[in-house]
């Protein structure tokens, strides 16, 4: 009996009952008439029976994330949401400031507003696509490195590449100086955006990941209006001696500074950890943000579920077996295609503002006021992503982005111009959240990640050639042209869509494994 007791040091004082007439006060266990069992108290000392030990599963990839999905969402866990979405904000803002800037890299005479040649280095086209084809080669080569090294170094230095680059891109006075540097910043974008968007993954419990990426996405494309309104601000003139469009840039990089903050915070991801094989380090964080969430939560966490058999090192092969095969071919068209339609306004509206009449300094501030609803976008995407069938709101953005991109060619007033660039870019943002979470659902766990992103890496490699499409056009057929060269391919997206059959009910938002852009 003594075995199964702990002993602890007590005031014989306050265990002493004048009913019990040992002079050694001691009360021998046993059961009173309400049937519990009682202490027993020998002098000073008190012995209670010890607690029954909670059978702990041994530690193992679905253990730890059965660990992780059953946590509640406190403020640890939104921290590391925000902290996450701060740098896709940093992302975003050097991902999209080169349309926004392109004005000023014209006024300065480093680029021309006309691309020569098909692949001319020259224009505003060849700035684009050397970002995109650093976005392409990042995103299809590089994506290894975070399963390798982990989300957690290559999440920190990635975003130091594309910063560092930023910075070096401010400085350069030649198109050949500006594009390779420009690539090279595209190489740290390409690797932040698979990083980023499995980091979040992974971090936060599956009952929260749709909302989870919701937040990651306003955050993010909250650099939109920012850009646009710097580059309304900066871009015209020539702050302190210094191209305006410089000091765009620079501002920028300033990720670089809160780079090593946001680090600090953040914890390696447990799920990485363990599939990786270090299943006592992995034990380690896990425990110590149980006890965190557990001191916010107020109460025990809830028990852990079964952990779920996880298959790890599916082939390439495995993604093309039916009924795979298909949903991947068919996905690489879309992500073709869907870019014409995203990027082939986003990246040039103050420059398709200006071919429609209105001067530089209007253009960068209407560019201003129609990047306003970026971030709106995904916030109205998340309140509308469990109502309806995700292949049906792709097919109505679509839809939208035709009516919205004609109306917007046959247009000079500075409204109708506006609303229609409203309306253009909520459509464009509500299909990115949409089609990120369906691409998702067409694949299982799996093989997920692998397809999800070599799917999407099509979409980098269509945006490289989209920017000579854009500028070939604009060029021979003006606004008009490009719109009906969007709304042809944004045709194709319905019809394409249309390939796949759909689901019953729309799925609830899921992990948006890679980039949340489209």
């Amino acid at each position: 009996m003594v075995s199964d007791l702990r002993w602890l040091k007590a005031d014989s004082r306050a265990f002493r009952d004048p009913s019990i007439s040992s002079p050694q006060n001691e009360m021998r266990l046993s059961e009173n008439r309400d049937g519990i069992t009682g202490p027993r108290i020998e002098g000073n000392l008190v012995a209670i029976p010890k607690q029954p030990e909670v059978q702990i599963p041994p530690v193992s990839v679905g253990s730890i994330s059965a660990r992780l999905d059953r946590l509640p969402a406190t403020r640890t866990i939104w921290k590391f949401v925000v902290l996450l979405s701060l740098g896709f904000f940093f992302e975003l803002y050097d991902l999209l400031y080169s349309g926004y800037v392109a004005p000023g890299l014209v006024k300065s005479g480093i680029l021309s507003p006309v691309t020569v040649g098909l692949f001319g280095t020259k224009g505003v086209a060849g700035f684009i696509a050397a970002l995109f084809l650093g976005l392409f080669v990042g995103t299809i080569c590089c994506g290894f490195l975070a399963d390798r090294f982990g989300r957690r170094a290559i999440f920190t230095y990635s975003l130091l590449v594309y910063t560092v680059a930023n910075l070096i891109v401010a400085f350069q006075t030649t198109a050949i100086g500006l594009n390779f540097w420009r690539f090279v910043s595209g190489l740290g974008i390409g690797l932040e955006m698979v990083t980023i968007g499995t980091y979040i993954s992974e971090l936060v419990p599956k009952q929260i990941r749709g909302r989870a990426f919701a937040c990651e996405q306003a955050v993010g494309f909250m650099a939109v209006p920012i850009v646009a309104f710097l580059s309304y601000l900066l871009v015209p003139g020539k702050p302190l001696g210094f191209d305006g469009w410089r000091w765009v840039v620079i501002i920028g990089a300033h990720g670089a500074i809160f780079v090593w903050f946001i680090r600090r915070a953040l914890p390696e991801s447990p799920r990485w950890l363990a599939q990786n094989g270090q299943l006592a380090e992995a034990d380690r964080v896990m425990s110590k943000l149980e006890s965190i969430i557990e001191s916010e939560y107020g109460q025990l966490l809830p028990t852990p579920s079964a952990p779920e058999l996880v298959t790890t090192g599916r082939k390439f092969r495995d993604m093309w077996v039916k009924p795979y095969g298909r949903r991947a071919t068919v996905m690489i068209v879309f992500n073709i295609f869907q870019t014409v339609g995203f990027y082939g306004f986003s990246n040039w509206v103050p420059t398709l503002l200006i071919k429609q009449g209105i001067v530089v300094t209007a253009s960068l501030l209407y560019s201003s006021i129609i990047a306003i609803a970026a971030p709106i976008g995904p916030i109205i995407g998340l309140f509308i992503g469990d109502w309806f069938e995700r292949k049906g709101v792709i097919v109505a953005t679509a839809a939208i982005i035709v009516v919205c991109g004609l109306v917007f060619s046959q247009s000079s007033g500075r409204v109708v111009l506006i609303a229609m660039g409203v309306g253009l870019t909520l459509a464009s943002n509500i299909m990115s959240y949409s089609f990120h979470a369906y691409q998702t659902e067409l694949f299982p766990t799996s093989i997920r990640a692998r397809a999800v992103g070599f799917v999407y890496s099509w979409s980098r490699l269509s945006a490289i050639f989209t920017s000579f499409l854009i500028a070939g056009v604009l060029k021979q057929f003006g606004t008009f042209g490009v719109f009906v060269s969007i709304a042809a391919a944004m045709l194709i997206v319905m019809s394409n869509s249309r390939s796949v059959k759909p689901r019953e009910r729309a799925a609830p938002p899921v992990v948006m494994v890679f980039a949340m852009d489209a």
